[in-house]
């Protein structure tokens, strides 16, 4: 990586610039109230000679220690203004003119910052008056005029000191600010990115796995969230290999199932022509089953894996689909279950009658497998607008908090040992391949409800 593209090296110049840039915002107002005590204290020489000539006889003194007053206090004149007076204290004998007069009563921090600056832009050899009031005499103020000259090789002074501290402190600042976020973000979020990276060549490999450093941040915040989310990942890629096992093993077992119920397909139309009246009322239930046994199997060798075809929809009476299943549910002569169709006589349903019993199928199979050979088992449906309702009902010990965390998922949702979980997840696909929904309303020891509501 260029040293300029990590992060690190970003922050490092960033917070360079920043620093440097709030030392220039302090620069602008401290370099106005630099030129102004440079003024003041001339201001103050200026106001000690003028009271130490204003001591002396007559005032009088000599050539020689007027000069020296002038040298002193770095002026070419000084003058005292009364109320009514113009007082010249000290002038030298060269005759010089005025550039520009500043008020020092007028100490507006705008104004001060544009004096300044306009001093720096136009350099030195300007001679300036100025005007600025006596402390504790308010009728009176000082008026001195001095070379600016000095002023301004004193403000650049100034300003090139003001830089070097800048640029120190900015520097030590930025250096610091660097180890600090380097410690505590570019490294995390370096650890991040290459788990992401490993995770991302090798999902299967457990050894790519990522471990939270514990922080309670929004970065330990994050790193929780990649472990949660790699474990998940990892998780479904493991269970969709199991499922193309699973569909490699059901192509080759529907295969020679298919050859199977072929031969079960003859037997049965061999006993179809028995005249016996028992025999006449079992074998057309029989040879429904191995029909749809074999369209399953045809189907399954068709798409080489579990995928569902389109729902051919048709309208049907749902009763006496809900009649079928429950003679192809299982139940056994010993079993005190009790089977409830609530179905109201003559209700229709649009949709695709086969895939509707593997739906009823699969959900009542799995309520009289809770029940363990007693309680009881209701289907009720209703309208609802342009909705059918259908509620499944039974009186099992409801599904454990496991199972309902995974309820729809195939190898993970199974309510009892040895299950696989498959028959809520092919359900739940059926239901929305037509376009509805299933949900689990109610589970605990008084029961269990899944409501199924499908559009017309």
């Amino acid at each position: 990586m260029a040293p300029f593209r990590s992060l690190s090296a970003r922050l490092l110049v960033l917070t360079l610039l920043f620093v440097m840039l709030a030392e220039i915002l302090i620069f602008v107002p401290s370099i106005a109230f630099f030129r102004l005590n440079y003024l003041e204290k001339k201001v103050d020489f200026a106001h000690l000679a003028t009271l130490s000539l204003l001591a002396s006889p007559d005032n009088m003194v000599s050539e020689e220690l007027r000069e020296e007053l002038l040298f002193r206090v770095g002026a070419r004149s000084v003058v005292l203004h009364g109320a009514n007076t113009r007082l010249l204290i000290l002038r030298e004998n060269m005759p010089y003119i005025i550039d520009a007069e500043y008020n020092l009563a007028e100490d507006n921090p705008f104004g001060l910052i544009e004096d300044a600056f306009a001093s720096l832009i136009r350099g030195p050899g300007r001679i300036i008056r100025i005007l600025s009031p006596i402390e504790n005499e308010p009728n009176s103020q000082l008026e001195v005029v001095i070379d600016e000259a000095p002023l301004i090789r004193e403000m650049y002074k100034y300003a090139w000191n003001i830089f070097w501290v800048s640029l120190l402190i900015s520097t030590l600042t930025a250096i610091l600010v660097y180890f600090a976020l380097h410690w505590l973000m570019v490294r995390p979020m370096r650890r991040l990115s290459e788990s992401m990276i490993s995770f991302r060549r090798a999902p299967e490999d457990v050894r790519t796995a990522f471990l939270p450093s514990g922080r309670s941040d929004e970065i330990g915040i994050a790193e929780r969230e990649l472990e949660i989310m790699q474990t998940r990942l990892r998780a479904a890629l493991k269970q969709k290999q199991h499922l193309v096992a699973l569909g490699t093993a059901v192509t080759k077992i529907s295969h020679d199932l298919r050859n199977i119920l072929s031969t079960s397909q003859i037997v049965s139309d061999s006993l179809a022509r028995i005249e016996d009246p028992k025999v006449q009322k079992i074998v057309p239930r029989l040879m429904t089953s191995i029909d749809r046994a074999i369209d399953l199997c045809t189907q399954t060798l068709k798409f080489g894996r579990a995928d569902e075809r389109e729902p051919r929809k048709e309208r049907f009476l749902l009763e006496p689909l809900v009649n079928e299943v429950k003679a192809s549910v299982g139940l056994r002569e010993s079993e005190s279950i009790d089977w409830r169709n609530r179905i109201p006589s003559g209700m229709m349903l649009n949709a695709d009658r086969e895939q509707f019993y593997r739906i009823l199928l699969n959900l009542s199979r799995n309520a009289v497998q809770a029940m363990e050979g007693k309680g009881t088992l209701e289907i009720h449906a209703l309208r609802a607008g342009s909705r059918t309702l259908i509620r499944i009902m039974d009186t099992g010990p409801g599904l454990p908090e496991k199972a309902k965390a995974h309820l729809f998922e195939p190898f993970s949702g199974s309510a009892r040992a040895g299950g696989t979980g498959l028959g809520l997840s092919i359900v739940r696909e059926l239901v929305i391949a037509h376009g509805g929904e299933i949900t689990l309303e109610r589970t605990g020891p008084s029961g269990t409800i899944f409501c199924i509501d499908l559009p017309d």
